[in-house]
């Protein structure tokens, strides 16, 4: 009978994963640091997880940040939500700051960029189509919408500029994506959030 595997340790690793990307970023991280924080042992890690780069992805997806269910009864209002959100989880170091080093191991990994595409990107997207598709039954959006195109019209603005950092992420700028995204896809039923214009 095969042993039962502690989940106690489970959390501990990702919560020490977590701590230690918020501390020293993702480059300086390494296998030593995270079972001295997490009180185990490199071999009791690697019985888990396939690789460092698969031990981070999986703890971006506990994280969850970014990940908001909006229902405002406003499509503008909610997607602004949902980018507000986005915004914050680019700012944050558990997604933001690990994801353009983890990019290039994605490209190099295309098991390990389906684990991160299933278990980190698409409940993002899912939380966010859903607010379109209520927006589809307002009436406020088109119908036969391409929703994944949408999806990435809204997202690219926000993932560019904190990936390049060639413009500022300022409080204005969800609002101004969402009201730019909508003036093309909507059928001018939606309307922008009261104070922003």
């Amino acid at each position: 009978m095969a042993r039962r595997r502690d989940e106690r340790i489970d959390h501990a690793v990702l919560a020490a994963v977590r701590e230690l990307v918020r501390e020293i970023g993702y480059p300086a991280l390494t296998m030593e640091a995270i079972a001295q924080r997490a009180d185990t042992t490199k071999p009791a890690i690697r019985r888990r997880w396939k690789s460092q780069k698969h031990l981070v992805v999986e703890a971006m997806a506990r994280d969850r940040a970014g990940v908001v269910e909006m229902d405002t009864g406003c499509t503008h209002c909610d997607i602004v939500g949902h980018l507000e959100a986005l915004r914050g989880a680019m700012d944050d170091p558990v997604l933001g700051h690990v994801l353009p080093a983890l990019v290039a191991d994605l490209a190099d990994d295309p098991e390990l960029r389906e684990t991160f595409l299933t278990a980190v990107w698409a409940p993002r997207r899912e939380a966010c189509e859903a607010s379109l598709r209520k927006g589809v039954a307002r009436g406020d959006l088109r119908p036969g919408l391409d929703v994944d195109l949408v999806l990435d019209l809204f997202a690219a603005p926000v993932v560019f500029r904190a990936l390049f950092g060639h413009s500022g992420l300022g409080p204005d700028f969800p609002a101004d994506v969402a009201h730019a995204v909508l003036s093309g896809v909507g059928t001018g039923g939606e309307h922008r959030c009261p104070g922003n214009g």
